[in-house]
């Protein structure tokens, strides 16, 4: 079964701070495809990566990047899937200098944003998966089990 949803992270110290969400995810078996690659440091890679996507089944996309944090919005100027920005904690403003990057992207991209940090990702994986389990209710017993873990 191909992902449905690509995970897509700035940095790989971004995978140090979100580790016990991604071990969320994998204990309800949630399957995603997860990529390390900065929208600065390597533009050409990641345009390659989003014009794959679509073509390979990828549904939603949640894309996670710190300080200046134009990841989401330039995946989001490349593909016609929901993309999913996750504001990471660090800089001079703790986060939000990269959260008042992504709800500031310009207008013609659509781009939702959950916050910043761990929760912001769970949040972000909540919303993935509503989002696939419009076109697929065999992931709302996935998105049932990750929403009672909250309760």
């Amino acid at each position: 079964m191909k992902e449905k949803i690509a995970i897509i992270l700035g940095s790989k110290s971004d995978f140090k701070e979100l580790h016990e969400a991604f071990s969320t995810l994998d204990s309800l078996k949630i399957k995603y495809r997860l990529e390390v690659v900065s929208a600065h440091r390597n533009p050409e890679k990641l345009r390659d990566l989003c014009k794959k996507m679509e073509g390979e089944g990828v549904e939603a996309v949640i894309a996670c990047a710190g300080l200046a944090a134009a990841l989401p919005g330039f995946v989001a100027s490349y593909v016609n899937i929901p993309v999913i920005g996750v504001a990471m904690k660090g800089g001079l403003l703790d986060g939000l200098d990269a959260l008042f990057s992504m709800v500031s992207t310009p207008k013609g991209l659509g781009l939702a944003s959950t916050g910043v940090g761990k929760s912001a990702f769970l949040n972000a994986a909540i919303f993935a998966l509503e989002i696939i389990s419009l076109k697929d209710k065999k992931y709302l017993s996935q998105l049932k089990s990750l929403k009672a873990k909250f309760k």
